[in-house]
C-alpha cells in the first residue's frame, strides 16, 4: 500500500516503521520537512519525506493522521481533496487535564477529522496505547498479540486498516461504526486515567470474556445458579 503520514512525532515514528518493514510505500509529511526527513530516515524501509500535503496525495490507499488532537482537523480541512477516497487513520486522544475527555458532549475527534475531510473515510484505531508499545516486534503480551478496534462507516477503509493493524503483528477488532469513535477515545481516557493518575491495572478491572455475561453454570457450583444479584443481564 501507498501510505502517507501527516506528522513527524512519536507515534508516526512507531507505527510507520512496522508498515515500512512489512513493504508498504511510506512517505512522512511535516510543516517543517527537514524535521520529516530526519523521522523518514529513522524508519527506514525506504521511506520518504515531504509536506503535508504531499504525503496526503501520496497515502492514496491509507493516510496516519498522527497529530494532536486539536490540530487534526485544522490540517485536514487544509488539505481538502487531498485525501479524497483514502482511508483516513485517526489515532488520537482528546484527553485534557485530569485526563478529561475534551469531548464531552460535543462530536468525537474523529468525527471532527470526518467533517473537516469529508472526502475522506475515517477509521479510529491505534489511540489506547502509548506510542512505546506499538514500537514492540510485536505488542504481544501472555503470549497474546495486542487487540486493536477500529471504528469506521467504510468497509474497503476499515479492511484496510485491517491489513495495518496485522503489519504491526496484532490482531484487528470490529469496534462498529465511526459512531462509536466516541466511546473508544472515552475508553482511552478512562485507562489512561487509570493507569497514569492511579497506578492500576486496567486490564483487571474485566473478567474473562467467558464471564462478560456472568458465571452462569459456574455460578450453580457455589450455589449462585442464577449468577448471583449482581450479574450483567444482556
Amino acid at each position: 500500500m501507498r501510505i502517507g503520514v501527516l506528522g513527524t512525532g512519536n507515534m508516526a515514528d512507531a507505527l510507520a516503521t512496522h508498515w515500512a518493514r512489512a513493504g508498504h510505500h511510506v512517505l512522512v509529511g511535516g510543516r517543517d520537512v527537514a524535521k520529516a526527513e530526519l523521522r523518514a530516515a529513522r524508519i527506514g524501509g525506504g521511506a520518504r519525506a515531504g509536506g503535508l500535503r504531499e504525503a496526503a496525495e501520496f497515502g492514496r490507499d491509507a493516510v496516519l493522521a498522527a497529530l494532536p488532537y486539536g490540530a487534526g482537523a485544522f490540517v485536514v480541512r487544509e488539505l481538502g481533496a487531498a485525501l479524497e477516497g483514502t482511508a483516513l487513520v485517526d489515532c488520537s486522544n482528546p484527553v485534557g487535564p485530569g485526563f478529561r475527555l475534551l469531548t464531552e458532549s460535543g462530536p468525537s475527534a474523529a468525527h471532527q477529522l470526518a467533517d473537516a475531510a469529508p472526502g475522506a473515510r475515517v477509521v479510529k484505531a491505534f489511540n489506547l496505547c502509548h506510542e512505546d508499545v506499538w514500537r514492540m516486534r510485536p505488542p504481544v503480551f501472555g503470549g497474546r498479540p495486542l487487540a486493536v478496534p477500529l471504528c469506521g462507516d467504510d468497509e474497503e477503509a476499515v479492511e484496510r486498516v485491517r491489513v495495518l493493524v496485522r503489519d504491526v503483528g496484532c490482531t484487528p477488532v470490529n469496534g462498529g461504526g465511526l459512531d462509536r469513535a466516541g466511546q473508544l477515545e472515552a475508553t482511552a481516557a478512562l485507562f489512561i486515567a487509570l493507569w497514569v493518575g492511579e497506578g492500576a491495572d486496567a486490564q483487571a478491572i474485566a473478567p474473562p470474556l467467558a464471564y462478560a455475561a456472568g458465571p452462569g453454570d459456574r455460578g450453580a457450583a457455589d450455589g449462585r445458579a442464577d449468577g448471583g444479584e449482581g450479574a450483567f443481564r444482556p
